[in-house]
């Protein structure tokens, strides 16, 4: 079955909105939208909107779960992963920005990864893809 119109908006967590604002303008080079009256920031210039959303740490994360939230840097099943068009000037753009540097470029044959952290403990990838991209290793 295919997902018609189906659409992708990205949401990010964040204790503090104007460093997550600052964090994300510099370190990737995207804008400010919208700004909502719930106090949530639209940035533009991705591929899909992102949405930082103001959370206190040590707030309820669900009503299911007893989990609170925790800025710290912590591993999740998902992640972002920004492709540019250099690594290397996205990489010190980022770093300078603020980021981790977690793990540094590798090479693989659909091109070149870093990984990274943000100062919110949100683990995300800088990917520099070359020739066909992830089309170099489909079957």
């Amino acid at each position: 079955m295919k997902a018609e119109g189906l659409g992708l908006l990205v949401n990010i967590d964040v204790e503090s909105l104007e460093q997550a604002t600052a964090f994300y303008c510099d370190a990737l080079g995207l804008h400010v939208g919208r700004r909502f009256v719930d106090g949530w920031i639209e940035l533009l210039g991705a591929t899909a909107p992102i949405y930082l959303l103001p959370k206190e740490s040590g707030s309820a994360v669900s009503p299911v779960t007893t989990q609170k939230r925790d800025y710290r840097r912590h591993w999740t099943p998902v992640h972002l992963d920004f492709v540019v068009s250099e690594l290397e000037p996205a990489l010190a753009r980022a770093k300078a920005a603020g980021a981790t540097l977690e793990k540094a470029p590798e090479t693989h044959a659909w091109g070149r990864i870093a990984l990274m952290a943000d100062p919110f403990g949100n683990g995300f990838c800088l990917i520099q893809f070359s020739g066909r991209g992830y089309d170099e290793i489909a079957r």
